[in-house]
């Protein structure tokens, strides 16, 4: 039986063996990182700006070919269990962003749901005869999206959220101000699903200011 020759870090010259000539996960996955640990530093072109996003893809198909050619490896039984460890840190990675990036956002959510411009507009929307009207009661709202931003006793907040009850939903559109420490809404609109139909509420009092009437 012939023994195949182990041409591996030979760069051009190396003779890739077919049974590595296939799909790299760790490459795809971990691409640069895997590229630098592989000594395959071509893969650092997903860096460019929009032909990164197809040269990942070269990188995962192509990935083996590169390794195999730019570094010296004891046997192909070496390189592939070199291989799967890459992918399975490959998964893991991923996961664990994905998890990251999971909290990340549900935790801006919370903020946004725990903010007093979110809370004011809240009250007022359930006050409001006309809403009721529309959606009927019990009235619920959504998770808000939007942004706020504070600095000191001064701040701005620009929300949407979904308004939901047994008869209707729609959506409520805010924009409220913060000054001298003291949050006001400055526009509320509820616009309904089903008509189009908008309706602008008026701003309601500070809450201190209630307090003190």
């Amino acid at each position: 039986m012939d023994v195949v020759e182990n041409t591996s870090g030979r760069g051009p010259a190396s003779q890739v063996p077919p049974e590595i000539q296939r799909w790299n996960w760790g490459a795809f996955l971990l691409n640069w990182i895997w590229g630098i640990g592989n000594n395959a530093l071509v893969a650092l072109l997903v860096f460019v700006p929009l032909f990164g996003v197809i040269w990942l893809f070269v990188v995962g198909a192509r990935g083996s070919e590169w390794a195999w050619r730019n570094r010296r490896w004891e046997s192909v039984a070496q390189f592939q269990a070199t291989q799967r460890r890459w992918a399975r840190w490959g998964v893991i990675v991923w996961l664990a962003s994905i998890v990251a990036f999971g909290c990340l956002f549900v935790g801006i959510f919370a903020l946004l749901k725990d903010s007093e411009a979110y809370k004011l507009a809240h009250a007022r929307l359930d006050a409001e005869a006309r809403v009721a009207e529309i959606v009927g009661r019990p009235m619920s709202t959504g998770i808000p999206t939007g942004s706020i931003a504070v600095s000191g006793p001064s701040g701005t907040a620009e929300l949407s959220f979904g308004v939901e009850g047994p008869k209707g939903k729609g959506t409520a559109y805010v924009v409220a101000r913060r000054a001298l420490g003291q949050w006001t809404l400055e526009q509320l609109v509820f616009e309904d699903e089903a008509s189009g139909r908008r309706i602008d509420l008026a701003p309601s009092a500070p809450a201190a200011a209630a307090s003190a009437i």
